[in-house]
């Protein structure tokens, strides 16, 4: 297996080749981004502690954080997730990665150096391989510099040299006056929009509590018009009433049989 080691404080990197699998037993079962000892890879890495960064199986599947497994898995990528880029707009694609446990099955490991031992390793840690860009957020110029809050950072961007001039990056999230008007301009814009807002939102509550008021009155207009138009039925008799008419029409009964004797009868 070979061992990629990285140095971040110096920037240099090695490759090692390790034909001994029993050295690099500490590594096996062991997930990316776990801090391991590196006594047993040799005398020269006494001391060493190094961080698990990743790695290629044999077939040159890369390996994945967060898959728990040492073996090969398809998962559907998108755009925003490690081991994949995005060739078109919401593209999506399943494809195949390693677990992220360390095993033998791997070709290529990396590893990152976490804490220096007591010696040196050669074209590792013995030389400085100076950076070719340096930081261009304003945070990071002024963590690389020690500067104050007050500091100019313009002043310590750093600049790299070409065939004509030199060039220096734009410097990125530089608080500068023109930023902190535009911030208070859109501040102000949006307390405007509130408070617009509020006004019109009142004005409507307003106008539709007197749109419902006058929706009333027409109704209670055209049902009275309605009432007046339309002819009065008699109300259906109840049951006293009834009884009353009954007894007004038997007091005013007429014997048909006596007053056709008296008329006689008919010519």
């Amino acid at each position: 297996m070979k061992l990629n080691l990285s140095n971040p404080t110096t920037g240099m990197q090695k490759i090692v080749e390790m034909d001994d699998d029993k050295k690099l037993l500490p590594f096996f079962d062991k997930r990316m981004a776990t801090e391991v000892a590196g006594d047993s890879l040799g005398e020269e890495f006494k001391g060493y502690v190094f961080k698990i960064g990743g790695g290629n199986d044999k077939q040159g599947f890369p390996m994945k954080q967060g898959i728990l497994c040492n073996h090969r898995v398809k998962l559907l990528f998108k755009k925003g997730m490690s081991c994949f880029r995005e060739r078109r707009k919401g593209c999506r694609k399943r494809k195949s990665v390693r677990g992220c446990v360390v095993g033998p099955d791997l070709a290529v490991m990396h590893l990152i150096v976490a804490k220096k031992g007591e010696q040196e390793i050669p074209g590792l840690t013995d030389d400085q391989r100076p950076r070719r860009l340096g930081p261009k957020r304003a945070s990071h110029i002024r963590k690389l510099f020690g500067l104050e809050k007050q500091d100019d950072v313009r002043k310590f961007v750093v600049r790299r040299e070409t065939a004509k001039k030199k060039k220096a990056p734009k410097i990125q999230r530089l608080v500068t006056p023109a930023m902190l008007q535009r911030k208070r301009y859109y501040r102000s814009q949006v307390r405007k929009r509130m408070e617009s807002g509020k006004v019109l939102k009142e004005q409507y509550q307003k106008r539709l509590s007197e749109f419902r008021q006058e929706l009333k009155e027409a109704r209670a207009a055209e049902v009275a018009k309605k009432k007046k138009a339309e002819p009065r039925l008699p109300q259906p008799l109840g049951r006293a009433s009834r009884a009353h008419a009954g007894a007004w029409a038997g007091e005013h009964a007429v014997d048909w049989a006596a007053q056709k004797q008296r008329v006689g009868p008919a010519l």
